[in-house]
């Protein structure tokens, strides 16, 4: 059993990870960017068929703050991983490895993984634990007029990269959003259209730059209500169901 026992257990305790602070490279500000670039341990990770049986092993460390499920933090401080695609994961861990995204809170853990395999092999596990059920979803009074106002805003300019179903595009490297949190999906939403998601698709920021904060919260609470057949856990005997 690797290192990452002893990072879970500093978790449990309270203790803070202290780790070295992530290389810095240009991102969506820099002339030279470009939004994914076939190069470097990320597309050594993609070549690889990645092993669901390590990968768990390497999920440990990631669990802690993800939870074994994948769940995440309703309150939006940790997304939702299960489900997504491995192309995603693999992207924005090596964008966080490679100092292209900034996350210093997960920046330590991600360096815990030792070369593409491990970066496949998590991938795959993460790719293959079912959607969450239960998730934070918009919760304010008025929830049914914001989910149809991000609806309306969703079909019109989303729908075609994140799919009907929140289901995205693995070979185009655009992320599942069904059963993500509410509140995550806000702050990086509103991150990418206020310049500071460094490592942003330069056509999502077109799309989204002239949303208001208003229609922001419509989208994400629209967005939040996704779900994909046949993705989804199923329900808990006895507990409720959707």
């Amino acid at each position: 059993m690797k290192a990452s026992l002893l990072l879970i257990g500093l978790l449990s305790a309270g203790v803070a990870f202290a780790g070295p602070p992530a290389p810095h490279q240009g991102g969506i500000e820099s002339k030279n960017y470009k939004w994914n670039a076939q190069e470097g341990e990320k597309i050594e990770a993609l070549k690889l068929k990645g092993d669901k049986k390590r990968g768990e092993e390497a999920y440990e460390v990631c669990g802690a703050c993800h939870l074994p499920s994948g769940a995440g933090r309703p309150d939006g401080t940790f997304p939702q991983l299960a489900g997504q695609h491995t192309t995603v994961l693999i992207k924005q861990m090596a964008d966080i490895r490679a100092g292209l995204r900034d996350n210093p809170t997960m920046y330590p853990f991600a360096a815990t993984l030792v070369d593409p395999q491990e970066l496949a092999d998590v991938s795959a596990y993460i790719e293959g634990l079912c959607i969450p059920i239960e998730h934070g979803k918009y919760e304010g009074a008025d929830a049914a007029m914001q989910v149809a106002k991000g609806k309306e805003l969703y079909e019109k300019q989303c729908l075609e990269c994140h799919g009907k179903n929140g289901e995205g595009v693995k070979d185009k490297f655009y992320p599942v959003i069904a059963g993500q949190h509410y509140k995550y999906l806000l702050r990086q939403m509103t991150e990418i259209r206020d310049g500071h998601r460094r490592n942003a698709n330069p056509d999502m920021v077109k799309v989204i730059k002239p949303y208001t904060n208003d229609q922001l919260v419509a989208i994400s609470a629209y967005q939040s209500s996704l779900v994909m057949p046949g993705n989804m856990c199923k329900p808990k005997a006895g507990g409720k169901k959707k």
